[in-house]
């Protein structure tokens, strides 16, 4: 069972803010991560029910640290529709 703990943050890039303006947020999370999981806890914790939630897979890049070669986390990328008028706040108490 996934868990608020699963959530990453919220990513703020250019074309994340532009969707913002359309009611949509990115949210990076664990992998394991699913699509129920994501609504329950944005339920739970945040007392928002999402319109759609749509999901990507993103796979860590291979990168070079200090002359060695190491690869970056995975991770799942969710595009959550939200009501409108309502932002991802947590619920008081």
């Amino acid at each position: 069972m996934a868990d608020i703990t699963d959530i990453k943050n919220i990513l703020y890039t250019e074309k994340t803010l532009g969707l913002q303006e359309s009611g949509v947020v990115v949210i990076q999370a664990s992998p394991k991560m699913t699509k129920n999981a994501l609504k329950q806890v944005l339920k739970e914790y945040f007392g928002i029910v999402p319109l759609r939630i749509n999901s990507l897979r993103m796979e860590g890049k291979v990168k070079r640290f200090r002359g060695r070669e190491g690869q970056r986390n995975d991770f799942k990328k969710f595009y959550v529709k939200l009501p409108e008028g309502v932002s991802l706040e947590s619920k008081e108490g």
